[in-house]
């Protein structure tokens, strides 16, 4: 026998994989640099050209900086605060800027013509899109709008989320780990390659409102006795104690 294994991956057309989105520009190595097949990707002559010189003047500045960044000297964030997009006059701004723009235009080429790297990335995405729809599923509350303006709040709702998240992919993992092995013993076939469709982020199991019980609906309460038979003298000799109103020792 084999195990019905339900496949839950994101919707796509056969024989098609996620591609880069159009309005990414492809960047000349020079504005003479022309391609026979391609060249429409790298839209009008003479635009979207490289500026070396402006990545080999500060070059020994840029792996100044990258070295830094590797060996935790700078954090990462505090090098992006300091170039940001209102640093256009900053030349080692300018100077990544280019760096970026000779990288992108690399992965993009190697994107359009590499089949299995395009598979790699399309199930990356696909993988990524299916833990942001679960981790939405989870923060159902408020529909998922965090109302608070504070920075810091704000930060702890999208780590509680993520932590929840996480809980429940661990729990349904653990669930799996469990279930495979017996019914592997009733005797069921299970096929490694029908196992790893198997995805974590399953939800028709988890009921996300708690449960409650509903059995001791029709039982009729006693009735309520507003009497409470409780004596206070001890209490209000204190208070007159403390008020110096108390019996003189």
């Amino acid at each position: 026998m084999r195990v019905p294994v339900r496949r839950q991956t994101a919707p796509r057309c056969p024989g098609r994989t996620l591609g880069p989105p159009a309005k990414l520009t492809f960047y000349r190595p020079s504005k003479q640099t022309e391609y026979v097949h391609i060249d429409a990707l790298f839209g009008e002559p003479n635009k979207h050209v490289i500026d070396f010189d402006l990545i080999e003047s500060p070059f020994r500045h840029l792996m100044r900086v990258a070295v830094s960044v590797r060996e935790g000297t700078i954090s990462s964030s505090a090098l992006l605060k300091r170039l940001r997009s209102g640093s256009r006059k900053n030349a080692t701004y300018a100077a990544f800027r280019e760096v970026g723009r000779v990288i992108r235009t690399v992965q993009l080429l190697r994107y359009l013509s590499d089949a299995p790297l395009r598979r790699r990335v399309t199930a990356a995405a696909n993988k990524v899109e299916s833990f942001n729809r679960f981790s939405q599923w989870i923060g159902f509350g408020n529909r998922g709008v965090i109302a608070d303006n504070d920075p810091i709040e704000q930060e702890k709702a999208m780590k509680f989320n993520a932590l929840l998240t996480n809980a429940v992919i661990f729990h349904n993992a653990l669930a799996i780990a469990e279930i495979v092995p017996q019914l592997l013993e009733e005797g069921w076939e299970i096929d490694p390659d029908d196992l790893a469709h198997i995805s974590p982020y399953l939800t028709e199991h988890i009921n996300r409102f708690g449960e409650y019980s509903t059995h001791e609906l029709g039982i009729q309460p006693d009735a309520y006795d507003p009497k409470l038979d409780v004596d206070f003298t001890p209490l209000r000799e204190q208070d007159l104690t403390a008020a110096g109103l108390g019996q003189a020792a």
